[in-house]
């Protein structure tokens, strides 16, 4: 058995806010939503998919520690397109472990983080 993808689910107190975010600034499309009101949804860009779901609020504290960590093939292209449309983004930095990341929070404190493939760090 051979596991090819994960999905992040992330937990949100504010659907509409959730939504915007991961449309207007992260660029992805929705796929689908549900409920009356919508409470959930799910968003596509390129091969990555997030599935938020409002249905019980996000009643988390604001972890350090990543909620969801996503691949992609350039990740200065990406900080600078979130910058652009207002949002804070903390790095890129490059990690000993070979990778280059960027990470922020959606609305409801979730820590995300994109990272691209580099060489590893000599040490």
């Amino acid at each position: 058995m051979t596991l090819t993808s994960s999905i992040p689910v992330l937990r949100s107190a504010d659907y509409p806010a959730a939504r915007a975010f991961w449309v207007e600034v992260m660029g992805f499309a929705v796929g689908e939503e549900g409920g009356d009101p919508v409470r959930f949804g799910i968003f596509h860009k390129d091969q990555a998919v997030v599935f938020v779901d409002a249905w019980h609020g996000a009643d988390q504290v604001r972890s350090p520690a990543w909620r969801a960590y996503f691949h992609c093939d350039d990740v200065d292209a990406l900080a600078g397109a979130v910058r652009g449309r207002g949002y804070s983004v903390d790095g890129p930095r490059d990690a000993v472990y070979g990778m280059r990341e960027v990470s922020l929070r959606d609305p409801d404190g979730n820590l995300l983080c994109f990272g691209q493939e580099i060489a590893p760090q000599a040490g």
